[in-house]
């Protein structure tokens, strides 16, 4: 039997999560002056919908209503999904992230910013960003040399798309001048 408040939570509150084709990520209560905060985060592969949450939330308060796990203390709940820049922890995360950019922190020291190409049960195929104009390049890493990892927030990306013109501007500055 679980000995944990959280762990007793997460039994509770796993069959809702997957009931609704929602991974449970997080559970997590903490206080906040007279009250306490039950935070519960839930993902899946297409995202989490707002409507999804609220929907999860009314199911869950049901259940906790329904039980003591949460004690006789008043608390606040939130349900949430892990946001743009959480960890990157388990091979799904990093499957979620496939043609993101990421930063890694290496367990034998430095970082690593490159992107995403694919992802199997070993490691990651990425590519990494050239330097000055220069192409990038492939690098193979392994989990086990990841000690952590989080997302990019890009707000500028160019899309292949957008290579592809901005090359074709390129080429056509260089004949102009010619």
């Amino acid at each position: 039997m679980s000995t944990t408040q959280s762990e007793r939570l997460r039994e509770l509150l796993a069959p809702l999560v997957s009931a609704r084709e929602l991974e449970l990520e997080e559970v997590e209560v903490t206080p906040a002056g007279k009250r306490r905060v039950l935070r519960i985060v839930v993902d899946s592969d297409e995202g989490v919908q707002l409507d999804a949450c609220a929907d999860l939330s009314r199911d869950i308060s049901a259940a906790l209503d329904e039980t003591d796990a949460m004690g006789g203390a008043p608390y606040v709940l939130e349900v949430t999904s892990p946001g743009a820049d959480r960890p990157l922890t388990q091979v799904r995360h990093y499957v979620r992230a496939t043609g993101r950019l990421i930063k890694a922190q290496l367990t034998e020291g430095g970082e690593l910013v490159a992107r995403i190409v694919a992802v199997d049960d070993e490691g990651l195929d990425l590519e990494v960003p050239g330097v000055k104009g220069r192409k990038p390049t492939a690098r193979r890493l392994a989990f086990a040399e990841i000690a952590k990892a989080r997302v990019e927030i890009e707000f500028n990306r160019k899309t292949a798309a957008g290579d592809a013109a901005a090359e074709e501007d390129e080429s056509d500055e260089i004949q102009e001048e010619a």
